[in-house]
Formats: C-alpha cells, sequence, structure tokens
C-alpha cells in the first residue's frame, strides 16, 4: 500500500503522477469534511479536482441506492478497525445523475488525539467498460438460454427490452416487430414505458423508408430526435411522447444477416442529448444480438408451425406438382375422402369428381390459378364410397424465384353437414314448421315479387287475409293437439285449391294469407275467395271427432291509388278480415281506401294529441276582459294552444275538432282547467287576483264524475276564491239531460265556480238555455258584435241579445270588440264589458301583469252617453245607409251580382227619412239632407250606367266622390240634430 500520507501527497512530484494516470487519488479530512481529489478519472466521473467540503452522509449519497448500504457498511467495518483497509466496487452517480461503475481503494492515515479516524487517502478507478461487458455476456447468455428453452417470441422481445435497460438505466426501450404485409409495427415489448403510449403506437404504419443499413449507421443518422417525432407518420403520437415525458426518441432497424427488416429497436430518454459511443456500441450489440434471436426464434416457429400444420389440421391438405400429380395429402385428407396416401399419389385430383359441377366451373379455376395464383370457392366432390360431400376449398399455386409454378397446395373443409344445416335452416326460416306453409318472411318476399310483376304487367293482385271463426272453441274444448291437427288439414285443403301462381302463408295461430296474383279485376277473386271459405268449412274428422270451423276472409286489391307497400297491404286485409267478423263472420269483405284514409288520418291525429298533452306541449294564453266605461280589468280568458315542435304554435281551431267526441277531450279540459288554477296562484304572489274564465265542453261538463274532478282540482288551489274560475259553455254544445245539467252546474256554483253561457245567439236553443241553465253571465258571439257597424242585422240581434239579458236578470259581455268604433256602440246600448283585439290580444301569462297596469280604456269610452230607445230608429237607419253604399261599390267592383235599390225614396235610409220629413211640423230643416241623399243616389245611377257600358274603371275611379258625399250626408245629419236636438246624435256620428 503507498505512503498516502498528507506530507507525501502534498509532494509536487506525486501530486503530478496522479494527475496523470488512468486511476485517480483522493484524500479526506474527516474531521473538517474537506474531501480533496486528483487524476483523470475524476474529471471523466463528473467531479472537478481540488477541494471540496463533503460530510460522511453526503458521500453516502452519491453511492447509487442499490449499491449504498453495502458501500457504507464497507466504510463502518474500516473505521472500527475491522477491516484494515477498504476496497469496494459500486455505482456512482456524477452531477448529471449518469452512473459510472467504480472501485475504491484506501484507508485511514491518520487519528485525533482520541484515536479516532480523522483522515483517509486511496485511490478510485473507473470499472464502467469492464462491468459492462460483464453484464452484456450475462444479459447476452441468458438470451441464447431463453432460446434453447423455447420461451415464446413475447417473452424474448420483453427480456431483450429489460436487460438494455437494465445494461442503461438511462434508457427506456420498446422492440417491435415489423408487419411487412402493412410495415406497421406488430407484436412488441414494450415493459418500462406507459401503457397507453404502448396501445396507442402498437399498429403505427412506420412507412417503406426505414432502410436496411448497419444500426449503429442507422442511429447516427438519427441522432438527438430522430424519425419517431420527425416522420409524418408519427406527428399524432408527438403528444403521447410528451405525456410520456419522454423527451427524446429515436429508432433503430433490427435487420437480418439477408437484409430482411425485422423489425424496430426503439430507444427512449428522458433528456435530449448526444448518444454517446458506449451508447451506440451497446445499442449496435444488443440490436445485432436481437436481430439474430428473432431470426432464429421466427424460423424455428415457422418451421414447428409449417408441421404441426400439415400434421394436426383438421383441414384436408393435397399438395401436386406443377402437372397436378398428387405428391402428398394429410390424414385429414384421408378421414374427409376416404382414401389412404399411397392410394391417390401420383393420380390427379379429378378421381374426387362428382360431376354436379359444370366444365365451365373447372375452367373458371384454372384461369384463375393461371392468371391470379390462387382460387377459393365451394365444390361437390365425391368420396371413395361414392357419397356425395361439399368442401369449401382453397388453392395456391407456389412459384420458384424464377416465377415458375413447382406446386399447387389445396386446402379444404368437408362442410356438407353445415351445408345440410343451412338448407334446414333456411327452408325452418321460411316456413311454418306446423303446416309447412310460407311464414310472414317468405310470405313479404312472394308479395313483393307478385306487386313488382303487377307494376310490370299492368294486372291486378288480391291479398286475401283469413281468420277461423270457432276455432278457439274447438282449442279449448279438445285440446291443442286436435288444434294442430285441424290447422294441418284445413291448410292442405286450401292449398289445394289455389292456383299453382297462388301462395297461402300461415301468420301463427288460426289466421293465413294469400296472395292471389294475374287477376284482371276485382271481381276476379270472387271464385277462388268462396273456394277458400269452402274448404275451411268443411267438417274435418279427427279423433273420432267431427269438427267444423268456418272463415272470415278480407280482401285487398293492389295496385291502388295512392301508393302502398307490402305492410299496408297485409293491414288493409286485416282490417277488412276485422269488418267481415263484425258483419257476422264466415263471409268476406274487401276493404275501403276512401274510408280508412279518414280513419287512420283521424287516429293519427289522436295519437299526435296524446302526445303532446304527455309532451307538456300545449300552453295557455289569456285575453283579458275588461270595464270600458271604468277602465277595470274584471278577468281573462284561458285560450290553449299547441306549441307544436315542427308546426309552431296553433290554435285550437286546429285540433280541437278532433278530439270533441273523444275521451281525450277531458284529459285536455282537466289539464285546461288545473293550468289556469296554477297561473291565478302565481299571479296571487305576484300582487295580482285576477279571475279567468275556462271554456268547457259539452262531453266534459256531462261527464258523470265532473263536479268531483273539479272539486279535486280545487282542493289542489286552497287560495282559490269564489268568483275566481268561471266556466264558459258553448251555447251551441249538444247538451241532453238539461235537468242534470243544470243541477252539475249550480253544485259547480256552490264550489264559488261561476259559468257563462259563449256564443249566445248563434245556437239552436238559446232561450231553452238561457231559462234553464243557472248561469250568470252571457257572451254576445262575436260575429254580432264584428260585423254591427256595417249590417243592421246584426246590429238589431245586438239589442235584442241585450234586451233579453235585461229581462232574464243576466250580465252580458262582448267579444270580438276590434275598433274603439266598436266599443263605443256598444256603451250606447249599454253593454259595458267586453274583449277583443281591439282591447288585447291574447297573450302568455308573464305578459298579463305589465298588462294590467298599464293599460287604459280609450277617452271617448268615458264620457259616452247611456242609450236611450228613440235613438235606435237613427242608429239603424244610418247604418242602412252605409250599407246601401258599400252595395254600390261591390257592385262596380264585380263582387256583387246586382246594384242595390237605386231610387232614393225606396232605399232603407230613404224610407225612414221621408217617414221622418213627413211626420215633422217644419220640413225646411230637412231639406239639406233631401237634397244631399237625392245628390248620392244621383251618383250611383250614373257610376252603375257607366259599368253597364262597358267602363267600370271610369266608374271604380269615382268611387272616392260617393264615400264623400256619404260622408257630408252623415255631417249635415249631426248639424241638424245639434239644433233639433237627439240624444243619439254622438252615435250617428260614431256610425260615420
Amino acid at each position: 500500500m503507498p505512503d498516502f500520507s498528507p506530507a507525501t501527497l502534498a509532494d509536487t512530484h506525486w501530486k503530478h503522477i496522479a494527475e496523470n494516470t488512468s486511476d485517480g487519488i483522493w484524500e479526506w479530512d474527516l474531521a473538517t469534511g474537506t474531501h480533496q481529489t486528483w487524476g483523470t478519472v475524476v474529471d471523466r466521473l463528473g467531479y472537478g479536482q481540488g477541494r471540496e467540503s463533503v460530510s460522511f452522509e453526503e458521500w453516502v449519497d452519491r453511492v447509487h441506492p442499490v449499491d449504498r448500504e453495502r458501500v457504507r457498511q464497507a466504510l463502518i467495518r474500516h473505521l472500527k478497525g475491522d477491516d484494515s483497509a477498504i476496497q469496494v466496487e459500486y455505482r456512482l452517480r456524477d452531477p448529471q445523475g449518469r452512473e459510472h461503475w467504480v472501485q475504491i481503494r484506501g484507508m485511514v492515515t491518520a487519528h485525533d488525539e482520541q484515536g479516532r479516524a480523522s483522515r483517509m487517502a486511496g485511490a478510485i478507478q473507473d470499472i464502467t467498460p469492464r462491468k459492462r461487458a460483464e453484464q452484456f455476456e450475462q444479459f447476452r447468455s441468458r438470451i441464447l438460454e431463453m432460446l434453447a428453452s423455447n420461451n415464446p417470441l413475447h417473452a424474448l422481445l420483453e427480456s431483450i427490452a429489460k436487460g438494455v435497460e437494465a445494461l442503461e438505466p438511462r434508457m427506456l426501450c420498446s422492440i417491435h416487430l415489423i408487419d411487412l404485409n402493412t410495415l406497421s409495427l406488430a407484436q412488441g415489448a414494450s415493459p418500462s414505458l406507459p401503457a397507453f403510449y404502448c396501445e396507442a403506437i402498437d399498429g403505427v404504419h412506420i412507412g417503406p423508408n426505414v432502410g436496411s443499413c448497419g444500426a449503429a449507421a442507422f442511429l447516427r443518422q438519427r441522432v438527438i430526435v430522430p424519425d419517431m417525432l420527425n416522420h409524418p407518420n408519427w406527428a399524432p403520437y408527438r403528444e403521447l411522447v410528451a405525456q410520456a415525458n419522454l423527451a427524446a426518441c429515436w429508432s433503430v432497424p433490427i435487420i437480418s444477416a439477408d437484409g430482411t427488416l425485422l423489425g424496430t429497436f426503439g430507444v427512449y430518454d428522458r433528456q435530449i442529448h448526444t448518444p454517446s459511443a458506449e451508447e451506440i456500441r451497446l445499442i449496435d450489440q444488443v440490436t445485432h444480438l436481437a436481430s439474430l434471436a428473432i431470426q432464429r426464434k421466427l424460423a424455428d416457429e415457422r418451421l414447428h408451425l409449417a408441421a404441426s400444420v400439415f400434421t394436426h389440421a383438421r383441414e384436408g391438405i393435397l399438395i401436386t406438382d406443377e402437372h397436378a400429380h398428387i405428391i402428398d395429402v394429410n390424414e385429414a385428407f384421408t378421414r374427409i375422402t376416404g382414401y389412404t396416401r399411397e392410394e391417390v399419389l401420383g393420380y390427379n385430383p379429378r378421381i374426387l369428381k362428382s360431376g354436379r359441377q359444370e366444365p365451365e366451373f373447372y375452367s373458371q379455376m384454372w384461369e384463375d390459378l393461371l392468371t391470379k395464383g390462387h382460387w377459393q370457392g365451394e365444390v361437390w366432390n365425391r368420396r371413395k364410397n361414392g357419397e356425395h360431400y361439399a368442401e369449401m376449398k382453397t388453392i395456391s399455386a407456389v412459384k420458384d424465384e424464377q416465377g415458375h409454378i413447382r406446386q399447387y397446395v389445396a386446402l379444404f373443409a368437408d362442410i356438407t353437414a353445415l351445408k345440410e344445416h343451412e338448407s334446414q335452416l333456411e327452408f325452418n326460416a321460411h316456413h311454418d314448421a306446423l303446416t309447412g306453409l310460407p311464414n310472414r318472411v317468405l310470405l313479404a318476399d312472394r308479395l313483393q315479387q307478385a306487386m313488382g310483376h303487377a307494376r310490370r304487367r299492368e294486372s291486378r293482385l288480391a291479398v286475401v287475409y283469413m281468420d277461423l271463426d270457432g276455432f278457439k272453441d274447438v282449442n279449448d274444448q279438445y285440446g291443442h293437439e286436435v288444434g294442430d291437427q285441424l290447422l294441418m288439414t284445413l291448410a292442405d285443403r286450401m292449398r289445394h285449391t289455389l292456383r299453382e301462381s297462388d301462395t297461402l302463408a300461415r301468420l301463427g295461430g288460426d289466421e293465413f294469407v294469400a296472395v292471389l296474383p294475374d287477376l284482371s279485376d276485382g271481381l276476379g277473386t270472387i271464385p277462388l275467395l268462396q273456394r277458400l271459405m269452402n274448404a275451411a268449412s268443411q267438417a274435418i274428422e279427427v279423433g273420432g271427432q267431427s269438427l267444423q270451423v268456418t272463415a272470415s276472409v278480407g280482401v285487398t286489391i293492389y295496385p291502388q291509388n295512392d301508393e302502398v307497400d307490402a305492410d299496408q297491404l297485409l293491414r288493409q286485409a286485416d282490417q277488412a278480415m276485422y269488418q267481415a267478423k263484425v258483419a257476422g263472420k264466415n263471409r268476406f269483405h274487401y276493404f275501403d281506401a276512401d274510408q280508412d284514409r279518414n280513419v287512420r288520418g283521424h287516429h293519427e291525429s289522436l295519437a299526435a294529441i296524446r302526445h303532446a298533452l304527455a309532451r307538456e306541449e300545449f300552453v295557455l294564453f289569456y285575453q283579458p276582459k275588461v270595464n270600458m266605461r271604468t277602465g277595470d280589468v274584471v278577468g281573462a280568458e284561458a285560450l290553449i294552444r299547441w306549441n307544436h315542435p315542427e308546426r309552431g304554435l296553433l290554435p285550437p281551431g286546429v285540433f280541437l275538432p278532433v278530439i270533441e267526441d273523444h275521451a281525450l277531450a277531458i284529459e285536455v279540459g282537466e289539464w285546461v282547467i288545473h293550468t289556469a288554477l296554477t297561473q291565478m296562484d302565481v299571479w296571487r304572489s305576484q300582487g295580482l287576483r285576477l279571475p279567468v274564465s275556462v271554456n268547457l265542453g259539452a262531453r266534459q261538463l256531462q261527464h258523470p264524475d265532473f263536479a268531483e274532478r273539479l272539486r279535486y282540482l280545487l282542493s289542489l288551489h286552497p287560495e282559490t276564491q269564489h268568483g275566481d274560475l268561471e266556466m264558459e259553455v258553448l251555447e251551441t254544445s249538444a247538451l241532453g239531460d238539461l235537468a242534470r245539467v243544470s243541477q252539475v252546474i249550480q253544485t259547480c256554483r256552490d264550489m264559488g265556480v261561476s259559468f257563462a253561457l259563449d256564443d249566445f245567439g248563434s245556437g239552436y236553443s238559446s232561450l231553452t238555455y238561457l231559462k234553464r241553465l243557472p248561469v250568470a253571465l252571457l257572451k254576445i258571439d262575436q260575429s254580432f258584435v264584428r260585423d254591427m257597424l256595417d249590417d243592421p242585422d246584426d246590429l238589431a240581434i245586438l239589442e235584442g241579445v241585450l234586451g233579453l239579458s235585461k229581462a232574464f236578470r243576466r250580465q252580458v259581455i262582448a267579444e270580438g270588440v276590434e275598433t274603439t268604433e266598436h266599443g263605443e256602440m256598444l256603451l250606447y246600448l249599454g253593454c259595458e264589458l267586453a274583449q277583443g283585439y281591439g282591447i288585447a290580444r291574447p297573450m302568455p301569462a308573464d305578459r298579463i301583469p305589465q298588462w294590467v297596469t298599464s293599460w287604459r280604456p280609450a277617452c271617448t269610452w268615458r264620457d259616452l252617453p247611456h242609450f236611450h230607445p228613440a235613438d235606435a230608429p237613427l242608429m239603424v237607419a244610418s247604418l242602412n245607409h252605409r250599407t246601401w253604399v258599400d252595395g254600390v261599390v261591390q257592385y262596380l267592383q264585380g263582387t256583387r251580382d246586382q246594384a242595390p235599390q237605386l231610387h232614393a225614396q225606396q232605399c232603407c235610409f230613404g224610407t225612414w227619412l221621408h217617414s221622418e220629413v213627413n211626420a215633422s211640423e217644419a220640413i225646411a230643416p230637412w231639406e239639406p239632407i233631401l237634397q244631399s241623399h237625392e245628390q248620392i243616389h244621383r251618383l250611383a245611377e250614373q257610376l252603375c250606367d257607366l259599368k253597364a257600358r262597358g267602363q267600370g274603371e271610369a266608374a271604380l275611379q269615382r268611387v272616392p266622390e260617393l264615400h264623400a258625399l256619404r260622408d257630408g250626408l252623415l255631417a249635415q245629419l249631426k248639424v241638424h240634430m245639434n239644433h233639433h236636438g237627439s240624444s243619439g246624435l254622438t252615435s250617428v256620428c260614431a256610425i260615420a
């Protein structure tokens, strides 16, 4: 052991020697922690020469964790004096985290006053190359042992990858074999890479440019971040590389000695760096070893597989020479054909020929073999015992390096049982198991063919649907076995009554369908129907019992005016059969397309409304009701709308008539009541108490449980007060038992619900309902209100209705108020409650509170005087004059066939005017009005004369003159009344 004393080490000569040796020299002051090193190996290990302060624990931390305890114990034994010196091999981590194998030798060179070691010195040697060589040799031996022990290929690949990671811990590895057909990564092993990354790159196409150069040269061409990241095919996987915490990755091809590309060797690192010479040499060695191991493994597997397949294959294998002489067969060939190997060697495979294929079949086979190199298909051949069998066969031509055919290899499997089973399955799939008749599947195919045939030949076909009458009784009384015998016998009888071109099918149970093509017209089916029904109705002896049933038959004819498919024809025939049942059974009935169209449309509409109710597509809009004179909002009418997902917002006239006579009307009615009550609760919570009226249909009102259902709905809304809910009953409703309806209304009134008679005056029983039903309110039909300014008859009806309301002490409200003038006229007549577009249109519930707050009545409504009976003749006369002028204009426009009365004293207004003049004491005040009236009639005569002479356009151009004279006449009436007095003056002006 050399002298490592401080004095010696301080000597310049020894220091120079230490700095120029391959080993390093170190000195460690244990008391101060000062550590000093010399030598080139120190630089190679990453620790600079000179002094540094390193504690014992810090020095131990530089040792690889696996070796750390072993080195610690060696130091402790030496410091305790158990060992005279320390000599230990371990892995040392440099400041960059790389690992080096080193051997350290040293000893304690000084002690302190207490005898404790105070200084150590020694030498350090880099033994990485030796250790790597030893490790690689162990790795190589392990791989060769795995090959010798016939481990699976996947285990071999994984062991190689793990071995490289053990040799070079900085590396992560993967080995993938390459599918030469697709040039994509196939079977592989990547034991230390994340599972998601390994799964993602499996099957990636690597392209044809991997090359076949040497591994080291290939690696040097792809330094740092080579093809796996830069190659276009790998672009989608760059994110995966980042997720896997990989900074660099490159690949090295695994190439066999003959230049065949076997796979790729993937090298991964978490840092981007230029590979060192040692790393390149290691990868070169491992790649070469992997190439040899994989090549040998694949060759062994191919040989083993080929021998195993030929010997143990369940498929027959037959090999011929280029002249199609058999040179070998396997055991499966003998089992399938019955011929031994010795019996067929040298023969042509035609000895198996069954004769079931035409010569053209074999010509096409040989053409494919010679042009494509292979053929595949089904063949019927013959066994040694003469039995025919089916086989699925593949024949391939084997060529030499010059492209000449040397052998033919045929693989075949006996599929006779499969073909027989397939045939039986096909029959079962298309025929009824009991009767052997076509089933629904085959019937659909036959019907489609018959429909196509009818279209091409412009002929007709009939679809006949039959259901046996009384069959259920036979089944119940005698049992299912007897019933099955009956069905089989009847099916055979009916089949024999039909023509060869007809189809009889059983759908199941006692239902049969016949398709009768090639008919000249629908009546041509009658003889066939009678034969079918006779066959079905004849008595049958089963088990000593005489059984007899009949058949109800439905018939539909194709083609029809509307396009129909096969399923529709079956449904039509089924519906017609049901009608035959209803009519008394044992008869046939023809389908009526027009009647069905109407019924089907109605059912579809009902289904759509039921669906809309379930999907909550209905909404309520609310139209305010007001007192026009006081400006109070007295309530709102709830009006249903359908928020259709495709057609938008639909008014009630589109869908309510569909359910008028259907039970669905009750469900919709209850929904309206419940929704209106719920909305009133919401408004009350917002500080608005607003009564709501809902429309009530006759069917709902007359339902036995109506009152109880209403009581239940009211119980769900306990804050509802008397008068908050009103029911509007249509005056046109056909109410049967008025006494009972009256009692129901009275019961509901006791609950606090009021009733109104809607559309009053438009029905046929107004007075009867008014007399017998305890309703509190009459709603004047909007048709009278809307036209009262133009039609004196409507105005007269309106006066009559108001008179009835007073006589029967009923409150009255008018619908259809569209203008301010409508409201003025109603107020003159004494009707103050109204609703209509002139007040407010129906609106969503959330807009009502704001509208109630902001609404104000027309200014003229508040100041109008009340109606006086003496004003009525004047108002009617004025309306008559307006109506007469409108009639003249309509005649000129061509919308009326005859002109109104053109003589001044014979029109309605003229009759009233002359009666007033005659009754007056002074005629002079009436003269201007009489002259204006005469002038209007003279102008009307002139215009009508122009139209009669073919100058209608000229007449229409002077219509404004006619309107001006009308307005002047009404103004003169106003002046006259101002001087002579009349309470009807303002009403006349309103009419004007």
